[in-house]
């Protein structure tokens, strides 16, 4: 992989439990992430994928400031950001953008698309000069695929596809490095799902973006991704390039995760190994001991309640296939869908 230009180690948030009304004690914690590494190179898409509560929504915002880490680090080219403050955190936050998942709640109904887009110029006046700022917002309208004349419009003037698009336009204003994507299609009917990613894929090109994509969808992740990282309860489970995970899946989260993609061909689904998960996902405050995932694993036995599984390259991958999983007993099955 090229030089990474994010690096999060052993990251962690936990959201303290508190108990009474005038001496609050803390009785516990939510462990909505727990301890996880990552890199992102420059130009790569990283996409995570997990069900919902697993703590993907938790980590962008830890690693955009928005919520502080209770431990671990967040290395932007190689200084840690997760610490930081004031003006030095502003000046970070130039770099790292984000597209939210609601287009219908992300914009301000009472401003006007040019404001919206223009909104970061306010915080970061060196970006774009008062007097520049309305082409440079109409220039923005226009790389989005945008009419540069809708500026002096309101958002509920625009369809779903459109306002992310403004979101997007928004997002590219300080001319970041890292764009983080929170979803930002699972609101979109499919077909504009498709138009908003090809618009991503060349930004991406055009201006030499990184992205993190979070999604629940795998056949929008494999699309547009580069590496897949898996998350399960606040842990990341495996993660490798888009290949090895989709063809050489090793966790039991992965492959369950993978045999629920839908088949177009109804003789591959009919044929196809379903694995049906049993239960529901463990509270993050109260997570299983071991292996998190082991309450709903078809393979656990006793080691899987006692030892923590590390992320690591399993025994039974070897050359190209070689990617990080945290199972005591991984082992490759067919493809789920093609």
């Amino acid at each position: 992989m090229a030089e990474p230009i994010l690096e999060v180690r052993d990251l962690v948030k936990h959201y303290p439990l508190s108990q009474g009304i005038l001496f609050k004690k803390q009785v516990g914690a939510v462990k909505a992430v727990d301890g996880i590494s990552f890199e992102l190179a420059k130009g790569e898409t990283l996409g995570i994928v997990g069900e919902s509560g697993c703590g993907k929504s938790t980590l962008a915002k830890v690693l955009m400031n928005l919520e502080r880490a209770t431990s671990g680090q967040v290395l932007f080219k190689g200084e840690d950001i997760s610490k930081l403050s004031g003006q030095a955190l502003k000046a970070v936050r130039r770099n790292i953008q984000m597209v939210f998942q609601d287009p219908y709640t992300s914009l301000n109904p009472r401003m006007t698309v040019g404001d919206i887009i223009g909104e970061p110029f306010e915080i970061h006046p060196e970006v774009a000069p008062k007097g520049d700022r309305r082409k440079a917002v109409q220039d923005l309208l226009d790389v989005v695929g945008l009419n540069p004349e809708y500026i002096n419009r309101y958002p509920h003037q625009f369809s779903g596809g459109q306002r992310q698009r403004i979101g997007i336009a928004r997002g590219l204003a300080l001319k970041p490095e890292i764009i983080i994507c929170d979803e930002p299609v699972s609101a979109l009917d499919v077909s504009v799902q498709a138009q908003v990613i090809n618009l991503l894929e060349k930004l991406q090109g055009d201006f030499g973006l990184s992205y993190m994509f979070i999604a629940h969808d795998l056949s929008i992740v494999r699309h547009i991704s580069d590496r897949v990282g898996v998350m399960y309860l606040g842990k990341m489970v495996e993660i490798g390039t888009d290949e090895q995970i989709y063809e050489n899946a090793t966790h039991p989260y992965t492959q369950a995760l993978l045999s629920a993609v839908p088949v177009p061909d109804p003789t591959a689904r009919e044929n196809r190994d379903r694995i049906i998960l049993t239960g529901d996902i463990p509270s993050p405050a109260n997570p299983p001991s071991g292996c998190r995932f082991r309450t709903r694993c078809w393979k656990a036995e006793d080691r899987c309640a006692e030892e923590i599984p590390l992320l690591a390259v399993p025994s039974v991958l070897k050359g190209p296939a070689a990617h990080d999983s945290a199972c005591h007993f991984a082992e490759v099955r067919e493809p789920a869908a093609a």
